[in-house]
């Protein structure tokens, strides 16, 4: 069976670590420790995990882009070729401010919704047959369009980070489930609906 690749998006570096536009590296780094395998520097602009689902037994690549977000193309492009990876095997896990915290969405394709490093993947595999797993960051009051980049850069408040590590897990509970099943069916809290926003 071809490989899953279950790709986080992020930035790279300290100030970035703790912050709303890296959740997807925090759930690669949970599927890491789950299956207590190191991340290591990649041939290309990444760094790598490679490990097997106890489940099915699927060999799993884990991929944390370390080009920036609107450059993550470029990683998974490599992933793909090195590892013979199609874009029918790869989950991207992403942040999502359309969504409240707490909510994932997944989609077997689509467009990118508006979020660059979706974007860079989609033009670099020429493809939108990818799955997606989003992780909502939005809160009931946004601020306004000219400081959303602000916002996906901040951390989360105090008051929101039992809720944020929380959907960590339940992501990386997806994730799991992709690799075994090819879908992935997030658990969500109970409340409000995601509804029909980004694709």
């Amino acid at each position: 069976m071809e490989p899953a690749a279950i790709i986080g998006l992020g930035n790279p570096g300290v100030p970035y670590r703790e912050t709303r536009h890296n959740l997807g590296f925090m759930v690669v780094e949970e599927l890491a420790r789950r299956w207590s395998v190191p991340f290591r520097p990649g041939r290309g602009p990444y760094e790598v995990s490679l490990a097997r689902e106890p489940r099915s037994e699927r060999d799993v690549i884990l991929v944390a882009p370390r080009t920036f977000m609107n450059l993550s193309g470029e990683a998974v492009s490599d992933v793909s070729c090195r590892y013979g990876v199609t874009p029918g095997s790869m989950l991207v896990v992403v942040d999502d401010f359309w969504l409240p915290l707490g909510i994932l969405r997944y989609r077997p394709r689509g467009s990118d919704g508006g979020h660059h490093g979706l974007a860079s993947i989609i033009a670099a595999l020429e493809s939108e047959e990818f799955s997606r797993l989003r992780l909502g960051i939005g809160k009931a009051v946004m601020p306004p369009k000219q400081e959303l980049a602000d916002f996906v850069l901040s951390a989360f408040d105090p008051e929101e980070r039992a809720l944020a590590a929380d959907m960590v897990l339940r992501a990386a509970d997806a994730a799991e489930e992709f690799v075994r099943s090819g879908r992935a069916l997030p658990r969500n809290p109970p409340g409000p609906e995601d509804g029909e926003n980004a694709g």
